[in-house]
């Protein structure tokens, strides 16, 4: 019975649904633009394209998991990635190498960029920078604890025809919510992967959630989905304080989905294709 019901919710998580979300993207360009949203960065990985990511602490990343694996399979050691605070068009606020990475330890990556249903909610890496960013420079976002079906939210990204620059999706929604999952109406692309999901509280953001993967409908609207953070990113705070749960292995295991981690450009994105 338990298998059955979570078999049925991750169904009605992935099945096919109206999107509403307007695709209009607002390009941030210029610093004015950029005001407030410093803290989100492109993630530049050697050998394995680039993805978005946003600060959390003035020395901690959040990014999606599968962003910091090559198309092998393997975890790319921390040297080899930048994070680029603020990028527009080859100049950035900050720029930081990262000393140390922590990936969920649910997470597990296969070579081919495929990735299963269930990989979704774990498909999360709290990123470590060689030395801190100053708050005047990029003010870290916090976790939002308590998603909501139906929420609106915006999404902050870089990705493919878009790489030199943020754009913002300003109102987009929460669609579906189970099993630790998140469904948003979203427009996400390659090199989108990572990129925080934001919901208003108050007079501020806070990050509800990341961009793990997207998909086309057959109506020609998007769709992306992501993750419930809270649990998990302090899990992974934990871990960085204590030290390394094992390393993340190669699995061939689990039923996947069809997905795309590679674009031309590269530009890393998983596609979701349902089941």
């Amino acid at each position: 019975m338990y298998f059955s019901r979570i078999a049925c919710l991750i169904a009605l998580l992935f099945s096919a649904v109206p999107a509403f979300s307007e695709e209009r993207l607002q390009p941030l360009r210029t610093r004015g633009e950029l005001l407030g949203w410093e803290a989100i960065g492109r993630l530049d990985v050697k050998g394995a394209g680039y993805c978005s990511g946003a600060l959390i602490a003035p020395d901690q990343v959040l990014t999606a998991a599968h962003c910091v694996f090559d198309t092998a399979g393997r975890q790319v050691a921390p040297e080899n990635i930048l994070f680029r605070a603020g990028y527009v068009a080859g100049e950035a606020l900050a720029e930081r190498t990262v000393s140390r990475v922590i990936v969920d330890a649910g997470y597990q990556d296969v070579p081919g960029g495929k990735i299963s249903n269930k990989m979704i909610r774990h498909d999360v890496a709290l990123l470590r920078l060689a030395s801190p960013i100053s708050t005047s420079e990029a003010n870290p976002f916090a976790i939002h604890v308590d998603p909501q079906e139906g929420e609106k939210v915006s999404v902050l990204s870089y990705g493919r025809g878009r790489s030199e620059h943020i754009s913002w999706q300003r109102d987009c929604s929460v669609v579906r919510r189970g099993w630790g999952l998140l469904k948003f109406d979203c427009n996400v692309t390659y090199g989108s992967s990572g990129a925080p999901v934001f919901v208003r509280y108050g007079n501020r953001v806070r990050i509800l959630s990341l961009v793990s993967a997207g998909d086309d409908l057959e109506n020609g609207s998007a769709v992306s989905f992501g993750m419930e953070l809270p649990s998990v990113v302090a899990e992974l705070k934990r871990r960085m304080r204590v030290g390394d749960a094992p390393v993340a292995k190669v699995s061939a295991g689990a039923k996947r989905i069809q997905i795309g981690n590679r674009s031309g450009t590269g530009a890393k994105f998983v596609r979701a294709g349902g089941g």
